[in-house]
């Protein structure tokens, strides 16, 4: 079974080439020198030139914001200039919640398939059923779309109706729905019962994660007594990043003290140290975190924080290796620069940009039949401009990241679960927080 690419009704997710570990900041410029505004001038004059004599009518704005993104893309894959749009999108992903009808979606057949409508949404009222396909929005059909676009046109403003003329297996007709846009809440954080054991999966780090992941932990503890609890899963995998305050919030989750991440900009008076506080949500049970190649930025701070400070073993393949810090600077008409101002660090003092971290216990997972020879591993160290890493070299970051959708055939979820339930061995488990040198 082929993993397909489901979306909240939140656009398209940002992969880990793009997500990034963020902080809002207003920084004050420093004045260029009279031979950089010289240059400048020339830009004028190529901008004029094009905007009176271009053999049709160019677009100024968009010549205008080309041009920033050209200048940004000349300096890493991860500093860009977002108009008003992109920038409320952005805004709309950290805040964890967005206009919506409240469905999971996917791809199938050119028409949006309907993996599952979230509990107590408007999708889920009107009665919208996992399975059902939808083949026109307010009218319009979905073929020729692309997923993205296609949840583009069912996000709205709060209040608003949509029409989704939906194909249902059994329906001799297709059913016409009319659902009102409300305010739909993203789960940052899904959790289970694994038998004696807590399964946590940090999906991204939004403003809402460390609270999704404080409930998850409590919930797991009053399902399972204290005596038969053996421990938690912390699935990283996939997990494309996000806020780095919360990445930070997360990894004290586990933690009792020790420096969690270290943040180094161009001026060593800019350098920042966030350290962890006392109280521990899992009361020092043993935690297996879980990554992979689609692990990325502020999923990376917390295996390199529980990895270094020995909170945890790390279980799976290389990480994707992007150890760089944006900042988002507004600009005007709502737009916003996100810019690169800092390299992050794990407790050790290591920088991972480029490399990506390196598990405890290297586990692969095996691609299905129809997969192989068609996934590649993606890694910062291999986007065209990135910064290079500090202790890069040849063989570089990131790894294949694939799950498989069901349990039964996840091979490092099982080997973690073995792990901490005695069943298998190994000398990086369990990790011994008394055994850092770095407290």
């Amino acid at each position: 079974m082929i993993r397909r690419v489901s979306l909240l009704l939140v656009g398209a997710l940002m992969g880990a080439t793009a997500m990034s570990v963020i902080y809002s900041a207003g920084v004050p410029a420093q004045a260029a020198g009279n031979s950089t505004y010289k240059e400048l001038s020339i830009f004028g004059d190529v901008f004029e030139r094009i905007r009176a004599q271009y053999v049709t009518p160019p677009d100024e704005n968009k010549l205008v914001e080309s041009a920033i993104n050209g200048m940004l893309t000349s300096l890493d894959p991860h500093s860009v200039y977002m108009n008003a749009k992109d920038a409320a999108d952005m805004q709309t992903q950290t805040r964890g919640e967005f206009g919506g009808i409240g469905i999971e979606v996917t791809m199938e057949e050119e028409l949006v398939k309907v993996i599952t409508p979230i509990d107590d949404t408007p999708g889920a009222k009107a009665g919208i059923l996992a399975g059902d396909f939808i083949s026109e929005i307010n009218g319009e059909s979905v073929r020729g779309l692309k997923l993205e676009e296609a949840v583009e046109k069912m996000r709205g403003a709060v209040n608003t109706p949509i029409k989704l003329t939906i194909l249902r297996e059994g329906a001799d007709k297709p059913l016409d729905i009319t659902v009102t846009r409300e305010i739909i809440p993203i789960r940052a954080v899904k959790s289970r019962v694994e038998g004696d054991v807590g399964y946590l999966r940090v999906i991204s780090f939004t403003e809402k994660t460390y609270d999704d992941l404080e409930a998850a932990i409590e919930k797991i503890k009053k399902e399972v007594p204290e005596d038969k609890l053996k421990g938690f899963v912390l699935d990283l995998r996939l997990n494309p990043g996000g806020l780095l305050d919360q990445a930070i919030y997360v990894s004290d989750a586990f933690l009792e003290r020790g420096e969690v991440v270290s943040t180094r900009s161009r001026d060593p008076q800019d350098t920042r140290r966030f350290n962890a506080t006392a109280g521990d949500l899992t009361d020092g049970k043993p935690v297996v975190v879980l990554i992979n190649g689609g692990s990325a930025s502020a999923s990376e701070i917390v295996a390199g924080a529980l990895q270094d400070l020995k909170r945890a073993t790390v279980l799976g393949t290389r990480s994707f290796g992007k150890g760089s810090v944006q900042t988002i600077i507004p600009m005007g008409d709502k737009g916003a620069l996100r810019l690169t101002t800092a390299l992050y660090y794990t407790p050790s003092g290591n920088s991972i940009q480029g490399t990506g971290i390196e598990p405890d216990i290297k586990v692969e997972q095996p691609l299905p039949e129809e997969l192989q020879g068609k996934v590649r591993t993606e890694g910062e160290s291999s986007l065209p401009g990135h910064i290079k890493g500090q202790n890069e070299n040849e063989e570089g970051s990131g790894s294949v990241a694939y799950v498989p959708p069901e349990a039964k055939d996840d091979v490092q979820l099982n080997y973690a679960l073995d792990l901490l339930r005695g069943v298998k061995t190994d000398p990086a488990f369990p990790a011994d927080p008394q055994k850092a040198s770095l407290q």
